[in-house]
């Protein structure tokens, strides 16, 4: 450790500069960079989850077209509020009609299911268009729902109810 008996050298190392003993620090890293993130296609791509489904997501400029599983949208998920939910980040980014999505959905249910989509979206979106991480990041749709279902224990009817109780 350099010794500092001054501001002006404690404020030369923070800055990157030359310490008193003459050793070279690094300057303080700033805040990351987000760089666009395609593939041969021109697509980006995201892995989303929620409980126990994986959604893979791939978006491209297109008019607005969502593709679950070769089905349209709206006939995968049937009702109105997993509609919504696909919709969220799109509509919170301002980018309705703007972006194709192809989604590949397994495991879980419906519920679960439209869930991953809506964190594929949002991370492939992030991908497509860096900027738009702020907005995202603060209506939640980047960050994975880790919400599982609690496993059964043993002597426990699931996981944790108990069988009735038998005084006599």
């Amino acid at each position: 450790m350099a010794d500092l008996n001054s501001l002006e050298e404690l404020g030369s190392a923070l800055e990157g500069g030359v310490a008193a003993d003459g050793v070279e620090t690094a300057p303080q890293d700033s805040a990351p960079v987000y760089v666009q993130k395609l593939d041969e296609q021109g697509r980006a791509y995201a892995t989303g989850k929620r409980k126990d489904a994986v959604a893979r997501v791939w978006i491209k400029p297109g008019s607005g077209k969502i593709t679950v599983n070769k089905k349209d949208g709206d006939a995968y998920f049937a009702r109105p509020v997993l509609q919504m939910i696909l919709r969220q980040p799109i509509v919170a980014a301002a980018r309705d009609g703007q972006y194709d999505v192809i989604a590949t959905v397994r495991g879980g249910g419906l519920s679960g299911q439209a869930g991953a989509v809506r964190h594929g979206i949002s991370k492939a979106l992030t991908n497509y268009e860096p900027e738009l991480r702020g907005v995202l990041k603060k209506g939640g749709f980047l960050t994975r729902d880790s919400r599982v279902v609690e496993r059964k224990k043993y002597g426990k009817a699931k996981a944790r109810k108990s069988f009735q109780f038998s005084k006599r």
